[in-house]
């Protein structure tokens, strides 16, 4: 899975390229979220804007990075989830778990709320 990775104010942001997020590349997105936290990122955002597809090796994942952010003390939170993807956060509960933002702007501004009230 192609993976660009960009910083933009302290936050690292991990936008996977692929419009499917399955079992044959969720590998390479929990890679890059454990190098992300592992190289000492405390604040991690996910942009799933070009991904129109996840399976549950997909949501594993990502669940694998939240709990990578937590054992970093750090933050891990998504950002522009496409409909067919919410769903299956919402039908899964983990709508309740993750921080989900519209846009990339909204979940940047999140993270310097944080820093402000922490």
């Amino acid at each position: 899975m192609e993976i660009a990775v960009t910083e933009q104010s302290g936050v690292t942001i991990l936008t996977p390229l692929n419009e499917r997020l399955d079992a044959h590349n969720s590998d390479s997105l929990k890679g890059a979220i454990q190098e992300s936290f592992a190289a000492g990122a405390k604040n991690v955002l996910v942009d799933l804007s070009r991904v129109r597809f996840i399976d549950s090796s997909g949501l594993g994942a990502l669940v694998s990075g939240f709990k990578n952010s937590v054992s970093h003390r750090g933050r891990l939170t998504l950002s522009g989830l496409q409909e067919q993807v919410r769903s299956m956060f919402e039908l899964t509960r983990l709508h309740r778990v993750f921080d989900i933002h519209e846009g990339v702007r909204e979940a940047l501004a999140s993270f310097s709320e944080g820093q402000a009230r922490g």
